[in-house]
């Protein structure tokens, strides 16, 4: 059977459950770590290169001051995702703050904390300037419509709610520098999981180019320019992951040709990388509950959409590994369900498996971002604990599971007898 390494054995779940009961969301330290390094290796030959995380992929404080203090900043696009960096200790222009419909409090907070603001519309400008007012440095999200493609996951720009079209960035740039704003950056995300690295150093030249053309005719110089994410990850057994110095490399020689070229030279270089920088190091860990045959073989787990909601959303992929049957030959076809009272609350499809039986452990892989981020309370369900593996083979609950005290702690239930 293909397979997935897994940095953990049977032993340290079983270990780990007699105190934290399935399902629950298990980090890699080790790994996220070793990751980030690989990252900002490859990177580091780009001109005043920083990687924003995306907080929405994993928004856990205990990861977010890990990576913190391998450098990276945050790029959070709500108040409570604000609020998350500032308790994390994560302030000032180390958050870029990239949001859309946005809200007062929202700007409000972020020129609080000194954040760089994102603007998604040209409309934002004055909306900004009203609330909050301007600060001196602000980034435009542009979206190229035509000019490159999207993906499944975000859709194609020219469908997509997000960023200005190329004639509102010139007029708000323009705007911006008429009111007095003297720091400026520029921002694309177009995709999400996307494991051709062309495609960024596509995205690059187009981004760079843009800026030469925004330099020339308005007379402003920019900062710096935000690649956005969107690098993919190996979900399936048989993908490569994303050659992080590939991009880099054409990013640089791209920057060396249109960058310098155009005498722009020096131009910082960010990353807002979320599913990359964690999602290969997070395991969704459940429970087989029960077996049921019908039409079809299932596999029913104490785990549900709630704990994981991709491949119900995006008919995602997630291998599956059985614990303590790896080396057994997958010759059972499964679907691998939860106990949503939802057809699609379904982690694999006609999946080949080992034979499985009541009380296996399953290990979900891939699970570290868009996992427990995206865990939802429909049918009554309670969000999972998250753990954290540490490198020396310990563990730490970082967030305790749910509880149903928690599902009824937003009701209030004294007005109740007025309906009698």
């Amino acid at each position: 059977m293909v397979s997935k390494q897994l940095p953990f054995t049977k032993e340290k779940i079983t270990e780990i459950i007699r105190d934290n009961p399935t399902p629950f969301h298990i980090y890699d330290e080790k790994g996220i770590i070793k990751n980030t390094r690989k990252l900002k290796d490859a990177f580091s030959e780009l001109n005043g290169f920083k990687e924003y995380f995306a907080v929405k992929a994993l928004p856990n404080p205990y990861v977010m001051k890990l990576l913190m203090s391998e450098g990276f900043g945050a790029d959070c696009s709500s108040l409570a995702e604000l609020l998350l960096a500032e308790k994390t200790g994560i302030v000032g222009e180390n958050i870029m703050f990239s949001s859309n419909d946005t809200p007062a409090e929202d700007f409000i907070k972020a020129r609080e904390l000194g954040a760089i603001i994102n603007l998604d519309d040209i409309s934002h400008i004055s909306y900004l300037e009203e609330v909050a007012g301007l600060p001196d440095i602000i980034c435009c999200r542009y979206n190229p419509g035509p000019l490159k493609e999207g993906n499944a996951i975000i859709g194609n720009p020219e469908d997509a709610k997000y960023g200005f079209t190329r004639e509102q960035l010139f007029e708000g740039y323009r705007i911006m520098k008429d009111r007095g704003v003297k720091r400026f950056g520029l921002h694309t995300m177009v995709a999400s999981n996307e494991l051709d690295p062309d495609y960024f150093i596509e995205t690059a030249k187009i981004l760079f180019e843009l800026i030469a053309e925004l330099s020339r005719e308005l007379d402003i110089h920019f900062e710096f320019v935000n690649l956005g994410g969107g690098i993919g990850i190996p979900y399936r057994p048989d993908q490569e992951p994303v050659p992080y110095d590939v991009i880099a490399k054409g990013v640089s020689e791209a920057y060396d040709e249109i960058i310098k070229g155009n005498d722009l030279h020096p131009l910082k270089i960010f990353l807002e990388c979320g599913r990359v920088i964690t999602g290969p190091y997070g395991y969704l860990v459940t429970t087989v509950r029960h077996l049921k045959h019908i039409y079809k073989d299932y596999v029913g787990t104490d785990a549900c959409m709630a704990n994981l909601m991709r491949p119900g959303m995006y008919d995602a992929y997630h291998h599956i590994t059985v614990l303590g049957k790896e080396n057994d030959e997958a010759t059972k076809l499964y679907d691998v369900t939860g106990s949503l009272c939802e057809n699609n609350d379904k982690f694999a499809i006609d999946r080949l498996l080992p034979e499985v039986t009541r009380g296996d452990i399953l290990v979900i892989h891939d699970t570290g971002a868009h996992g427990h981020a995206m865990g939802f309370n429909y049918n009554g369900k309670l969000r999972s604990a998250e753990i954290l593996l540490r490198p020396d083979g310990s563990f730490v609950q970082i967030r305790r599971a749910e509880t149903v005290d928690d599902y009824f702690a937003t009701l209030d239930m004294s007005g109740l007898s007025d309906f009698e």
